[in-house]
This record gives structure tokens, C-alpha cells and sequence, in this order.
């Protein structure tokens, strides 16, 4: 083919391996990703791309795992703010005590927005390239993603007790149908319902949610099965387990993200499959509260969608999708007692497809295939820490540290280049995160 019948594209990226998550397991060897707009235009060998198409611009990558974007399934980032503030406490001394009266002095729409502009800035550091977000303010966190074009879903929060988002169950209803509306069609940023966990939401206020994530076809995110001390709470105030009222109220079905799930039955794991639910487990936050382990590999078994997730940097505390990877693949293992369960190629697509499917964005981002969204991460495997390389998967799962993340793109733009933020200033993310720190220190 002559120059001037090649496929015109914006951008060919030219690895040593390509990742592409789907189908499971394959690792790709001198492939290209050719990129034109904001999507995947085709995924082939380098020496076929070079003679189909004519990039306005290549990027070589002779080193580099070419991967999906990872996608982190709960956070809360605006609380990076609080990172280290409570440390080595059990969950709910921790919450209630430390975290929930901190917040009540800084929360609203500039803590929301730095916060979150400090996470996004740690998250392209660390190849996330979509996070699902669970906070208060989601309308100045919506907007904070889309400022910076991160990808994003946007909690809609409802919880019984009035805060400095809403007063009312009414108004939290209010504000999320305002919200909701207001990233309507949105490239980078939808919207999930975000009740925060049964022990703090009523049978009203989630059968609502049920009635209204139907109407506007959206997912269901709370906390699930966090604590033994969660389930047996509930099991006194209603005789059933917080799984089972859900079930009861119709919640249980495709739409719900559970997150954590580390008190679960036989019955139960069994229920999430039947009904297509995705669970997020966070196995640093449960490992460093002390809340419990998620059954990961009985999950995967039955079938059930798992996805990562770092939860927030006040419990974990960190943001890094690769260290997170690795606790859920080790853990698993030693909670199955199987040194084969929850394998690298399996974690790797827990924290992209997985997390990706969790939130309804499969059809978009997650693996990288021909149509989908261009959220990509490169990786450089060249490093004397990766060396010498037998299994990329493995490698990818078991040995690479986000600090050898190299390049990164969210819909074909770039936001990460030679470990370079693109379009965010470093220097006053910091200047204005000393300035929360000194804020919130003096008490």
C-alpha cells in the first residue's frame, strides 16, 4: 500500500507487548494500538499497522507492557485530604470518632475539589484511568473530573442523618436527580446511587433508590458485609442479615456494586451470582481496618463479576491499583489455602474489565479492543526490578510498582507522558495540600 492510501490516525502506539485483557490471559508480542479520536481503531501487529496507517503521531514503546487503563471500583477520593490523619484503628472507633468529625470541619466544595485533584494527579501517576467515586459534594466532584478529564462515576449519596450535602431524605433525593442530570450524556462522567451502608440508610430511602436506579439506568454502589460486626448488628435490629434485607427490598440484582463482602455465605455467594451482582474488594482498607477477607476465589468460582478497589487514602492509604492488585492475588490465595486461586491474568482483569463491567462501563473501557474508549497505560517492564522477564502477566501482577508507569491516555488524550503530568500543576496540588494539612492539623 502507498503512503497515500494509508488509513490517516491520530496516534499509533507501538509496544513490545500488548495486554488486552480480553481474551483472558493473551499477551501480545510487537503489537500496535492505533488510536483515531477518542477510540481503539484497531489492534495489530507493528509491522502491519506501519503498513496501514499514517499516525500524526507514534509513540515507541520497546520496553513497555501496553495494558487497559486500570480501573479503581471504590474510592473516596476527596478524602486523600485525610490521608494518615487516624491510622491503626478498628473501622468504626476510626469513623466515628476521628474521620466523621475531621470531615465536618473542612467538608464542602474546595476540600471536595483539591481532594480530588491530589487523587487524580496520584492516580495517573499509578495507570488508573477511571475511578468510582462515594462522597459527599458529587456535584464539584463531577465537575473536578470533567476539568481534568478523568473518567469517572459520580456516587450519588444518601445516608439518614443530615450533613453539609443535604438535610433531608428529600433533599439528598433532590440534589441526586440535579446531579444526575447535570452530567446527562457526559463523555468522561456519569452517575451511580451511593447509599452509604444498610446500617446507615432505611427500607424508605432504599426503595426509592431501587425504584429510581431503574428509571434512570444507573448502578447501585454502598458499603456490604464490611464487618462480622456489621452483620450481626443488623441480624438484631431486623432478624435478617444486611445481604438478606437487600434481597427483600429488590435491590439485589445486576445494577448493585457491594463493596468489601468479607462476611459472606455459601448461600450468599451463590445469590450474587444468580442475580449478576459485582463485588469490590479492597483488601488493603479490610487488611488495615481489620475488617475481615473477602472470599475472592470462592467468588470468582461461582461466577460472580469481581472488581478492585483502593477504597479511600484515609484507610489504605494509598491509591496505587498495582499494589492493590497484588494484596487481592496474594490474599486470595491464602484465604482459599490454594496457591493456584485468584492468578495474575484474573487480578489483572479484576482491576480493569471487572471494575469496568461493576460500573455499567464495559462496553466502553477495560480491555483493549477495536471500538472501545482509548484508556490506556504503559508500563516499563525494562527495569532492572522487572528483570528477567519469564510471564509479563505475572510480572505485571507480582513484581511492577506504579512508579514504572510511563505513559498514560484517558479517550486518546495523553495525561501522563515519560512520567509527566500533562496538564496539572504539581507544584500548587502541593501548595494547596500543605494548606488543607495545616487546616485540618490545627483542629
Amino acid at each position: 500500500m502507498s503512503d497515500n492510501q494509508l488509513q490517516s490516525v491520530d496516534l499509533l502506539i507501538e509496544a513490545r507487548w500488548v495486554v488486552p485483557v480480553q481474551p483472558h490471559g493473551v499477551v501480545l508480542e510487537n503489537h500496535a494500538v492505533a488510536v483515531d479520536a477518542d477510540r481503539i481503531v484497531a489492534l495489530l501487529p507493528i509491522a502491519e499497522a506501519r503498513a496501514t496507517y499514517a499516525p500524526r503521531e507514534t509513540v515507541s514503546l520497546p520496553g513497555h507492557a501496553l495494558i487497559p487503563g486500570l480501573v479503581n471500583a471504590h474510592t473516596h477520593n476527596p478524602m486523600t485530604l485525610l490521608r494518615g490523619l487516624a491510622d491503626d484503628l478498628p473501622l468504626m472507633v476510626w469513623l466515628q470518632q476521628h474521620i466523621w468529625p475531621a470531615e465536618a470541619k473542612v467538608i464542602g466544595p474546595e476540600f471536595v475539589r483539591d481532594g480530588v485533584e491530589l487523587a487524580v494527579a496520584e492516580m495517573l501517576r499509578g495507570g488508573t484511568t477511571c475511578a468510582n467515586e462515594n462522597y459527599f459534594f458529587p456535584d464539584a466532584i463531577g465537575a473536578t473530573y470533567r476539568k481534568l478529564g478523568f473518567r469517572a462515576v459520580v456516587g450519588l449519596p444518601v445516608i439518614e442523618f443530615p450533613t453539609a450535602w443535604a438535610k433531608s431524605q428529600d433533599e439528598y433525593f433532590e440534589r441526586a436527580s440535579e446531579v444526575h442530570d447535570s452530567f446527562r450524556g457526559d463523555a468522561l462522567v456519569s452517575t451511580a446511587f451511593a447509599p452509604h451502608a444498610p446500617y446507615t440508610v432505611s427500607d424508605e430511602s432504599f426503595a426509592r433508590i431501587r425504584v429510581l436506579a431503574d428509571q434512570l439506568d444507573i448502578p447501585v454502589h454502598l458499603h456490604l458485609h464490611e464487618t462480622a460486626h456489621e452483620v450481626e448488628e443488623e441480624r438484631k435490629k431486623s432478624g435478617l442479615r444486611p445481604f438478606q434485607r437487600l434481597q427483600k427490598l429488590g435491590l439485589v440484582n445486576d445494577r448493585l456494586i457491594a463493596v468489601h463482602m468479607t462476611q459472606l455465605t455459601e448461600g450468599e455467594i451463590a445469590a450474587c451470582a444468580e442475580a449478576g451482582v459485582s463485588v469490590v474488594h479492597c483488601p488493603e482498607s479490610n487488611l488495615k481496618l481489620a475488617s475481615g477477607f473477602c472470599p475472592a476465589e470462592k467468588l470468582r468460582q461461582a461466577g460472580v463479576n469481581l472488581a478492585i478497589g483502593t477504597d479511600g487514602c484515609a484507610s489504605n492509604n494509598d491509591l496505587d491499583m498495582f499494589g492493590e492488585l497484588r494484596t487481592a492475588a496474594l490474599l486470595a490465595k491464602a484465604v482459599a489455602q490454594d496457591a493456584a486461586a485468584f492468578d495474575a491474568a484474573s487480578a489483572l482483569r479484576a482491576a480493569t474489565l471487572g471494575s469496568a463491567r461493576a460500573m455499567g462501563l464495559d462496553a466502553k473501557i477495560g480491555s483493549i479492543e477495536a471500538g472501545k474508549q482509548a484508556d490506556l497505560a504503559a508500563v516499563r517492564l525494562s527495569d532492572l526490578e522487572t528483570q528477567p522477564l519469564y510471564h509479563v502477566a505475572s510480572q505485571l501482577a507480582y513484581a511492577t510498582g506504579r512508579h514504572q508507569v510511563s505513559d498514560v491516555w484517558i479517550a486518546g488524550r495523553r495525561k501522563l507522558a515519560g512520567r509527566e503530568l500533562v496538564d496539572m500543576d504539581v507544584d500548587a496540588i502541593l501548595a494547596r495540600t500543605r494548606a488543607w494539612r495545616e487546616r485540618i492539623a490545627a483542629g
